[in-house]
């Protein structure tokens, strides 16, 4: 006949405290892994309801209390179902929560050259797919919608500043980094796509 020992209390204890550091780091990992995307989330409701009290009332709206930043478009490409709210300026605080518009290029829905700026693994991933020939239409905050056709996609140095011409013809130029897949932030190469407007 065997007798099963009895495992001291002081290891029950120790196995339980075990499971439970164990289980409090797996939910701190998954808060973690979901900060982003929440915070990503949260940040399109909140710049949603900017852009349209701004489309109301006609003033400058802050999506949050301390943003540094405001919608001043709305920038549409129907085949790969984008639609998001462009902000002003294109700052590192201001691309992390969507495409924002270049400081000293022609103001969205005016004549000129408007040019978008926006990250490459987020807000601007799109762009690898688009096409010559597709259409993009970008909305101002009064309503005015202007409608551009894609005429080219270069790849160019980051030093190329004369995309950044506010008189360099009538058209919108979106630019992000690239390769799309670096896995290295600071890249020196960036993805053009430049837009044509269409006649009103």
């Amino acid at each position: 006949m065997k007798f099963r020992t009895r495992q001291p209390a002081a290891t029950f204890a120790w196995n339980g405290l075990l499971v439970i550091a164990a289980l409090l780091l797996g939910v701190v990992s998954l808060l973690q892994a979901a900060y982003i995307p929440l915070k990503g989330w949260l940040a399109q409701v909140l710049l949603e309801s900017a852009w349209e009290r701004r489309r109301t009332d006609g003033l400058p709206v802050r999506p949050w209390p301390w943003a540094d930043t405001m919608p001043v478009a709305r920038l549409r490409q129907a085949r790969l179902g984008v639609d998001q709210i462009v902000l002003a300026g294109a700052s590192g605080r201001v691309l992390a929560f969507g495409p924002g518009h270049v400081t000293g290029s022609a103001p969205p829905g005016q004549s000129g050259n408007v040019v978008i700026s926006a990250h490459r693994d987020t807000h601007f991933a799109w762009l690898r797919a688009l096409r010559p020939g597709e259409r993009l239409s970008l909305q101002d905050v009064q309503g005015v919608v202007r409608r551009y056709r894609v005429a080219g996609l270069s790849i160019v140095d980051e030093g190329a500043v004369e995309l950044l011409e506010p008189d360099a013809g009538d058209r919108l130029t979106l630019i992000t980094c690239f390769p799309f897949d670096a896995v290295d932030p600071g890249t020196r190469q960036r993805y053009i796509v430049t837009a044509v407007a269409q006649p009103l």
